[in-house]
């Protein structure tokens, strides 16, 4: 039995579910690629939701990417975003809620000595339906704060 959606989370309970679909990725220092994903976002009641993400090519079914971390809304029209990545790197985003909107911008990006150097993070989400679109934008590797990836998924679960 799924519990009943915190009051302190409702603003962001149009993120529950499992998502999957697909994405592209560019950036200066890369070449352009294609991507499969999928994104859990979960509640045991409490006044957080559990995110999880992981994302695969999408012609060679390799592992590229995966984070987990934790949604909360301190306010009616605030979100707040922490991640934690295996390749070293931790994040804790802030931003507006708007209707089926969260647009999040890093406050902290932290890493461990052998991650990438990343500087800012910029995550755009919105949801219309059983579709959730998505924009993230970053400032790594000495590059400046520009789009990065794009994907649209769709509602599989929840």
């Amino acid at each position: 039995m799924t519990p009943a959606v915190h009051p302190d989370i409702a603003p962001l309970a149009f993120l529950l579910g499992t998502w999957a679909g697909d994405g592209t990725g560019v950036y200066p220092t890369i070449e352009p690629f294609a991507y499969r994903e999928e994104i859990v976002i979960s509640h045991v009641g409490k006044p957080f939701l559990a995110y999880r993400q992981r994302t695969w090519h999408a012609t060679t079914g390799e592992p590229l990417h995966a984070e987990a971390g934790y949604y909360r809304a301190p306010t009616a029209t605030a979100a707040e975003l922490v991640i934690a990545q295996p390749s070293g790197i931790v994040e804790v985003d802030t931003g507006p809620i708007d209707g089926t909107a969260v647009s999040l911008r890093s406050q902290l990006v932290g890493r461990t000595p052998s991650a990438k150097q990343v500087d800012s993070v910029e995550r755009n989400l919105v949801v219309d339906g059983d579709t959730l679109r998505y924009d993230l934008y970053m400032g790594a590797v000495g590059q400046p704060h520009q789009i990065h990836l794009k994907a649209i998924l769709r509602r599989v679960e929840g």
